[in-house]
């Protein structure tokens, strides 16, 4: 990846659940990692974040694909800045290594019914291996789950990855929209055949 790391496992995961050509919302994107990969997998992104350096690499190297879907960068400052998408919802939305707790309401919000939140970042127990160690930065146990408790959740984790050590919690959550059969809604747990080498 032109980012200079890879995409999380996680959310290649699960990015299948995804509508086709959905839009996707990267929040704190960075230079750009997973919004380079989501949009070789066809999807129309707009990534966020107050980095304008990290946002400049990400432009400058965004993977060339046959038919370019949509894409936008925004620098803004999601702490202290109003949310910049305040008539707008989001096929999924994309946070890995970020958290803004005050965020969560309007974040989730934003969510198209149907749509995929896909979460990761450090969790509590962190401190004893490395950074972040702050508490404002760790999930406590179940966090994300409470945050999610209006969504369905598909999967989550809670626990240690070693190489490189580190506690996270990750989740991912739809929101439901009703089928118009009645039927319950089929949220595939295993991507089709070579869209997760993991």
């Amino acid at each position: 990846m032109h980012s200079g790391s890879a995409p999380s496992s996680w959310v290649m995961r699960w990015a299948h659940l995804i509508r086709p050509q959905g839009q996707v919302l990267d929040v704190a994107c960075g230079r750009g990692r997973h919004a380079h990969w989501l949009a070789l997998q066809g999807f129309h992104v707009t990534g966020v974040d107050r980095d304008a350096e990290a946002l400049a690499f990400a432009d400058r190297h965004w993977p060339a694909v046959g038919a370019p879907p949509a894409r936008q960068l925004l620098l803004t400052d999601l702490e202290n800045q109003p949310w910049p998408f305040p008539c707008q919802t989001f096929d999924a939305l994309v946070t890995t290594h970020y958290l803004w707790r005050p965020l969560w309401p309007t974040l989730l919000a934003s969510l198209s019914p149907g749509g995929v939140y896909i979460h990761e970042t450090f969790a509590h127990g962190n401190a004893t291996v490395g950074k972040p160690s702050r508490p404002d930065f760790l999930l406590q146990p179940g966090e994300l789950l409470r945050a999610c408790a209006d969504l369905r959740v598909v999967a989550y984790e809670d626990g240690f990855c070693p190489s490189p050590d580190r506690f996270v919690q990750r989740i991912v959550a739809v929101r439901e929209s009703p089928h118009p059969d009645g039927l319950p809604a089929r949220h595939t747990l295993t991507p089709p055949t070579g869209n997760w080498a993991g």
